[in-house]
């Protein structure tokens, strides 16, 4: 989760909503990325789909169920339906997010009788250092 943290704190320094990911295979990192969505000018380059990209490009294949993901905060609905179509063994999230997330909050995206697959999910890692840095990064653009 450390990468994954550091990963998010490079995105708040570029001005993105801090959220980082990275992805494990055989405990080894193979991917690492963050929120790129306004550098990138792309709604889809969230954490957890730039990180799923790099991971298949590098092993040659679109199926990860070797692979863990470690992210930052709670998928929202468009990276859980990646997860799942990704085929990841295991997830491990930070932060809960009750408004926009969709593996605990909202659709419970992995709950339903549409999803084909269903990661391990492992709740709450690094949930207190990723919340404060979300919460501050906010809390600095309010004032």
């Amino acid at each position: 989760m450390r990468r994954a943290l550091d990963a998010a704190r490079a995105a708040a320094d570029a001005g993105e909503v801090p959220v980082g990911a990275v992805i494990l295979r055989n405990g080894e990192v193979i991917a690492t990325a963050a929120n790129a969505p306004r550098k990138l000018h792309d709604p889809t380059a969230h954490a957890e789909i730039r990180a799923i990209r790099e991971a298949a490009a590098l092993l040659g294949r679109d199926r990860l169920e070797d692979c863990d993901l470690w992210v930052t905060l709670e998928p929202c609905a468009m990276c859980a339906g990646a997860i799942a179509h990704a085929r990841i063994a295991r997830l491990y999230y930070g932060a809960s997010d009750p408004k926009g997330g969709a593996v605990e909050h909202g659709p419970r995206f992995f709950t339903q009788p549409t999803c084909h697959h269903r990661p391990e999910i492992y709740p709450g890692i690094g949930e207190e250092e990723a919340g404060e840095m979300l919460r501050a990064f906010f809390r600095e653009r309010r004032d």
